[in-house]
């Protein structure tokens, strides 16, 4: 298993995207064209770009042929979520099986993800079963690219560890590690490496709230990136919102531009979406804007105020949102109710 390139195009035609009996079971219907599976290998590689993990080319371990994809996807409405597609000629040798039990095992106790989930047309009875096997369990229905689909979910610890598949996922020994409270003060030491000011935000000499979660990479046994976030009831446009607040993501000056942070960002979303968060919050430098739009977040335009010591300031930083549950961006103001984060 090895992250999709555009190099895989032909072999994503010819085994998947040219195959009607694989097709109509995806949400992408028919699509008989090179130029569509070229479109997918674009797709499939800007996805990893942005979340750090991803669809798979599935291969023969003896002969390397293209046995089809299977792979994790990032759904902003929805999560993420487990999906796969075997050319026929390999179907019905557990493959589908194989490479999504290393999919949640990466997802899992690699990623530290708290839940992954699937979709599956009503009558696409082998790959319920395939689900099932996987240790899934049902979890209502949802709409799915305007199609109606049962939901299936799975958990950390209902899930086996995968045995027998190599995966090159490009994060060579990355673990996320997920836990509560603000994070150990030897590890957040050894982030800053020695810099006065690592997040830019000294001279505003603002209080900042500790976070509630912290999830952490950890690289040959030392840490090489960071994230926090809290959970809070936040006022938009003067109604309450379950809100969590993103902050503190910070990356070892050593370590920077391999891509951490982004995969941080997108873990730390689903913790925020799965403890019931309806939107997600942070306050950025206006340097670091192109980053978080290019993971999906958008930029507000309202005023944002906050606690402070001496009582309520407007935050002087950039605000940008990720909306987890589809409801209206503000236009008036945004109360954080309480320090900021």
């Amino acid at each position: 298993m090895e992250p999709i390139r555009r190099g895989d195009s032909d072999d994503l035609f010819e085994a998947v995207v040219s195959q009607d009996g694989v097709m109509r079971w995806l949400a992408t219907g028919r699509a008989d064209s090179r130029s569509a599976a070229r479109a997918m290998c674009d797709d499939h590689v800007a996805h990893w770009t942005r979340h750090g993990y991803g669809d798979f080319a599935v291969r023969d371990a003896a002969t390397h042929a293209f046995l089809g994809r299977v792979g994790l996807r990032n759904r902003a409405r929805h999560g993420v979520d487990l999906g796969f597609a075997v050319q026929p000629l390999a179907q019905g040798r557990g493959i589908a099986g194989e490479a999504g039990r290393a999919c949640l095992d990466l997802a899992f106790r690699r990623l530290s993800l708290p839940a992954v989930f699937a979709f599956v047309l009503p009558d696409n009875t082998a790959s319920i079963a395939v689900l099932r096997r996987l240790g899934a369990q049902a979890d209502g229905t949802v709409q799915s690219s305007g199609l109606h689909c049962l939901r299936f979910r799975f958990d950390p610890a209902g899930t086996a560890a995968a045995e027998h598949v190599a995966v090159d996922d490009g994060g060579a020994d990355l673990q996320l590690i997920h836990v509560l409270g603000p994070g150990s003060p030897t590890d957040g030491a050894a982030l800053r490496d020695g810099l006065p000011d690592p997040f830019g935000v000294n001279e505003l000499a603002l209080v900042w709230d500790d976070k509630q979660y912290t999830l952490t990479a950890v690289s040959e046994g030392r840490p090489v990136a960071s994230a926090g976030w809290l959970l809070r009831d936040m006022a938009f446009d003067g109604s309450p919102r379950r809100t969590a607040g993103l902050g503190g993501v910070l990356v070892h000056p050593a370590h920077r531009g391999q891509g951490f942070a982004r995969t941080m960002i997108s873990v730390a979303v689903e913790h925020a979406r799965a403890a019931g968060a309806e939107t997600m919050i942070l306050l950025c430098r206006p340097d670091l804007v192109p980053l978080y739009a290019q993971l999906g977040w958008s930029r507000l335009s309202v005023p944002v105020t906050f606690q402070q010591p001496d009582g309520a300031r407007t935050s002087p930083l950039t605000t940008m949102i990720y909306d987890l549950a589809g409801l209206p961006r503000p236009t008036i103001s945004v109360d954080l109710r309480g320090l900021p984060f």
